[in-house]
């Protein structure tokens, strides 16, 4: 499962849902028939449950979401803190110089002089732009993921090619 976002409150009281979105995107799950939600981001697949999607649409920076089954602000109110996930087929294809968040964890990253810089274990979304955490095993570095520091992103080779030193 890809997880996209996590429902963070009820939204009025006609069963709809608030989410903090996880991506650039989140418009583009309206091409998704349906949700599929559970409370735990590592559960297996057959942990997430699916929902039906009625309708969605932006709300400020949240997206908000109407969900067949949930009519009413209790029911709403029982999905609050669960994440919202789709399995890799069921997403759209990103473009060539887009990436899922979940193909980049565990790529490991270079430097241009080919010095091993560590392992992305995770993303940090800013105001400004996504940040890979990197970890070399005793220390994490934080690397902008923007193109003055990331080079090339290979998701089938494994790999990250940075314009970072070691000692940053």
């Amino acid at each position: 499962m890809i997880v996209l976002g996590r429902i963070v409150a009820p939204f009025g009281v006609g069963g709809w849902v608030r989410i903090h979105p996880f991506g650039d995107d989140p418009l583009g799950w309206r091409r998704m028939s349906h949700w599929w939600l559970s409370a735990d981001d590592k559960a297996d697949d057959a942990r997430w449950q699916a929902l039906r999607l009625k309708s969605c649409r932006m709300h400020g920076k949240s997206l908000i979401a109407a969900l067949e089954g949930i009519d009413d602000r209790d029911a709403a109110q029982r999905l609050d803190k669960q994440f919202v996930g789709a399995p890799r087929e069921a997403m759209p294809r990103p473009a060539d110089d887009e990436y899922y968040w979940a193909d980049l964890i565990g790529l490991e990253v270079r430097n241009k002089a080919d010095l091993r810089l560590g392992t992305v274990t995770g993303l940090i979304e800013t105001g400004a732009h996504d940040v890979l955490q990197v970890h070399d095993g005793e220390s994490e570095r934080l690397i902008p993921f923007v193109g003055a520091y990331v080079i090339a992103v290979d998701v089938a080779g494994g790999w990250i090619e940075a314009d970072w030193e070691a000692d940053w």
